[in-house]
């Protein structure tokens, strides 16, 4: 498997791919094509989660307001139960991210 290859169709929704089966710490991929969280939905995870934007564009915001533009190569570490969501998504390329949940902080 090769991180960039994408699937024939841009998804109507987020493509979620475990890389490292869930043993304490998960890996997964995730291809964003234009989505973004449903207005008003917040994720307050209960691991932490440290992600890097591969590809495309994405903005990020938290609860308190604060938002972060990402480019490939950027990357967060979100602790447990801190509010976030996705607020947008390039289209074209697609977004490619890879993601470690676990217990990081």
């Amino acid at each position: 498997m090769n991180l960039f290859d994408l699937p024939p169709l841009k998804p109507d929704e987020e493509i979620y791919e475990d890389l490292i089966p869930d043993r304490g710490v998960q890996i997964e991929r995730i291809i964003s094509a234009g989505q973004a969280s449903p207005p008003g939905f917040w994720y307050e995870q209960n691991r932490d989660e440290w992600v890097v934007l591969l590809q495309g564009q994405a903005v990020m915001a938290w609860g308190d307001g604060y938002s972060q533009f990402m480019e490939p190569g950027d990357w967060l570490l979100i602790p447990a139960g801190e509010r976030h969501r996705v607020e947008w998504t390039s289209h074209e390329p697609p977004c490619i991210w890879l993601a470690v949940h676990g217990k990081l902080t």
